[in-house]
């Protein structure tokens, strides 16, 4: 039930975000915002009114809405009216949603990284409790024939004479490198659980380094120290870039997979599914939390920009059609397109949801 009730309350917190950004827009560009919700209709009570802005809080309670003067087709073309607006305005406050969103990831990135979370860090940095792990395992490698697996915890390196590396990343290559078919004793942690493994360095392990004897491991410092709020603002950034680089591929591979006849809902979870990897978060502490939520809100910001109609990539396809046509498009077939949009929100909602109970059930 606290799962279920953090997941509400991420997902609450993103959309409120994202209606923010076009909120703020609005105010910037003086388009008359009549209502700021918190939830969806039905309205539970008013919060305030502040202005022309009445402030709500609402009954069902998976989201919040922002109701701008002069929405629908049927507005009349006025000042402070969305609808009267020039075009390039009416874009910018749909944009502005989603760049909402990627702000909110920036942040939530940052704050996840100031309560500490494990986060890489150069050899020479002066972070207490600094880990050696292993970032990437070759196929074939002797590392791999050894079962060393990714995101394990080297401790000890040792040869035959009992010498020992420092523990960092240059050391151990240079170790490692010196010492060709040698019995390396390496012990590790995985979870809790120690292990001793004996590893000979091969050569051609890696290919652009063939004559160099290596065991086929990609190694990282970590810590998991918190990081000063503007070195964690700045660290965050491209994290940000990253995820967001991660998500525009995942979208892709969906695309790929739906012109190749293959399944399209593989790995997509819909709030059902969002329980249990929140709940095996927060299994890992807050930071982890706030790191899902930041993946989350990108998400978000790209699913609205996809090009489909009631999503804010639809309507800014619609501007730009209407731009180049340099007149309105008719209502009714705006009418048409945007509840299409909405029949099409709701089966990908019914399908991804059918998917997560089928997983638990299964």
């Amino acid at each position: 039930m606290t799962t279920a009730l953090l997941v509400i309350g991420i997902l609450v917190f993103l959309i409120v975000v994202h209606e923010f950004g076009h909120f703020a827009a609005a105010k910037i560009f003086r388009v008359r915002v009549e209502e700021f919700g918190v939830g969806y209709p039905p309205r539970a009570f008013l919060i305030v009114k502040f202005g022309d802005t009445e402030y709500t809080l609402n009954w069902i309670p998976f989201g919040g809405f922002v109701r701008l003067y002069g929405e629908s087709e049927a507005a009349p073309k006025v000042r402070g009216s969305f609808i009267g607006s020039p075009r390039y305005v009416q874009a910018l406050i749909l944009v502005a949603g989603v760049l909402m969103n990627a702000v909110a990831a920036w942040v939530l990135f940052a704050g996840a990284l100031y309560v500490g979370i494990p986060h890489a860090v150069p050899s020479d940095a002066k972070a207490e409790n600094v880990r050696l792990l292993v970032s990437t395992v070759v196929d074939g490698s002797p590392a791999a024939a050894s079962e060393i697996r990714q995101g394990d915890e080297i401790m000890s390196i040792t040869d035959e004479k009992g010498k020992s590396p420092a523990l960092n990343p240059e050391a151990v290559v240079e170790f490692v490198g010196g010492r060709g078919g040698e019995a390396l004793e390496i012990t590790y942690l995985r979870g809790l659980e120690k292990k001793t493994v004996i590893v000979h360095p091969a050569h051609a392990v890696l290919s652009k380094e063939a004559n160099r004897p290596a065991l086929g491991v990609g190694l990282v410092m970590v810590t998991s120290d918190p990081v000063p709020a503007w070195e964690a603002l700045k660290q965050s950034l491209p994290i940000t870039a990253d995820k967001l680089w991660s998500v525009f591929q995942g979208l892709g591979g969906m695309i790929t997979n739906a012109f190749r006849g293959a399944s399209v809902l593989e790995g997509v979870v819909g709030p059902v599914g969002l329980v249990g990897v929140v709940g095996n978060a927060a299994q890992h502490g807050f930071g982890s939390v706030l790191i899902l939520a930041g993946f989350i809100s990108l998400n978000l910001a790209v699913v609205n920009l996809l090009p489909v109609p009631a999503l804010d990539g639809g309507r800014l396809v619609l501007l730009g059609v209407e731009a180049l046509m340099q007149r309105n498009a008719p209502k009714l077939a705006v009418h048409l397109l945007n509840t299409l949009g909405v029949g099409l929100i709701i089966v990908l909602m019914v399908a991804v949801t059918y998917n997560d109970i089928v997983r638990l059930v299964g």
